[in-house]
This record gives C-alpha cells, sequence and structure tokens, in this order.
C-alpha cells in the first residue's frame, strides 16, 4: 500500500509511555500502519475512537481506571468494523478467553516480538469479527480437558484474580469499570461457588481446585 490514505490506521491504548512509544516505532517501520493517535485510559480511548475512527485499536488489559477487556467489548459494540487486538501481560487462558468473549479480533501477549503485534494489527484490520491467538488451539484443548469444578464466568475470573492481587472492592470496581455494588455481587458469586466465607478462603479454595497455580496467578 501506498499513500496515507491507504494506510491502516492505529489507535493505542496503553498507561506506559514507553510501551506506547515502542509499540509506535513498530507501526511506523511497517510502513503500511498509521498511528494517529494514543491514549492512557479507558475514559482517553472512548474520546479518542469517537474523535479520530482508527481502523484499528490495541489496548492493554490492565489501565488505571478500567479494564482493556471492557474497553474492547465497548469498542466492539459501537463499532462492529472495528479492529481490536488485546495485549496482556499475564498471557493465561482466561484473559484470552474473556477477550475472545468480548469481540477482540486477536490477543497477543506483551512478551511477543513487536513484529507479532503488527500482524494481528494487520489481521484486526482485515477479518476484525475473525479471533487470532498464538495459543488458541492448546488453550482450547486445555479447557475441553479441564477438570470438573465450580464454573466461573470471565468477568468472575477477572475478579478472582484481582482477590488475589489483594485489591478491596473499591479497587476491582475501578480496575474493572463496573460499580462497587457489581463488583460485591461478582464476589459473593465467587465465595458461593468455590464453598468460601472470606477472601483467604476463596484463594486458598482456587489453588486446591487448580483455578490458580501456587504463586497466586490465574490459570
Amino acid at each position: 500500500m501506498t499513500g496515507e490514505a491507504s494506510r491502516i490506521t492505529v489507535l493505542l491504548v496503553d498507561d506506559h509511555q514507553l510501551i506506547r512509544e515502542g509499540l509506535r516505532r513498530a507501526f511506523d517501520r511497517a510502513g503500511d500502519l498509521q498511528v494517529v493517535g494514543e491514549a492512557g485510559s479507558v475514559a482517553e480511548a472512548m474520546n479518542a475512537l469517537g474523535r479520530l475512527t482508527p481502523d484499528v485499536v490495541v489496548t492493554d488489559v490492565r489501565l488505571p481506571d478500567g479494564d482493556g477487556i471492557a474497553l474492547a467489548q465497548q469498542a466492539r459494540q459501537g463499532s462492529p468494523d472495528l479492529g481490536v487486538v488485546v495485549l496482556t501481560m499475564y498471557a493465561g487462558d482466561d484473559k484470552l478467553f474473556a477477550a475472545l468473549d468480548a469481540g477482540a479480533s486477536a490477543f497477543v501477549g506483551k512478551d511477543a516480538p513487536a513484529d507479532e503485534v503488527v500482524a494481528a494489527a494487520r489481521h484486526a484490520a482485515a477479518n476484525p469479527r475473525a479471533f487470532t491467538a498464538r495459543d488458541l488451539a492448546d488453550a482450547m484443548q486445555r479447557r475441553m480437558h479441564a477438570p470438573a469444578g465450580p464454573k466461573l464466568s470471565p468477568r468472575e475470573r477477572e475478579v478472582l484474580e484481582l482477590l488475589v492481587d489483594g485489591l478491596a472492592i473499591s479497587q476491582i470496581a475501578r480496575r474493572l469499570f463496573i460499580s462497587e455494588s457489581t463488583a460485591k455481587t461478582h464476589v459473593a458469586n465467587i465465595y458461593e461457588k468455590l464453598g468460601a466465607g472470606n477472601r483467604a478462603q476463596a484463594v486458598m479454595a482456587a489453588v486446591r481446585l487448580g483455578l490458580v497455580n501456587e504463586t497466586g496467578n490465574l490459570r
């Protein structure tokens, strides 16, 4: 492709400026992609999406005022043809399936080479509704052969992860861009499903049932 009019336009969403700068350089080197805006929060991203109407949004999962997967879902609902690439430092199966459920086009770990992020953006622009992830086939196999146990929704698994990290209800609500009452409901549902009466019991039950590993990371 030649000329700016034919380039794929990209919005970068990450609260770390160095990450955004690194991604911008990678897209600039690619030649067929153009970064038209950057955002460091959910609020900034939603504003930029309305103003810039990019072809693709590339967003981190963890943002200071909410959740990148929730952002992906909002963006997809507002623009069915938008390409959505979700980046994460914690590329576990729960995050992968949450991104899939949110309508993302691609899921990439932040430890992946920059070329992989660029390829994901190209895929998202060409096939916004077709989900791709490096580990998708293996993740599907793990889900199919997972031991029977309590079935947590993708949102409940996100809340459980934040409980494991030690966040309070108010912090969970802000991180996931939900109300405190909704966060309390998710926590209550998690406790009920895990047969727990408090946070410590919930974490212990999650480890015992194989929902998290011994270091506290979700599987």
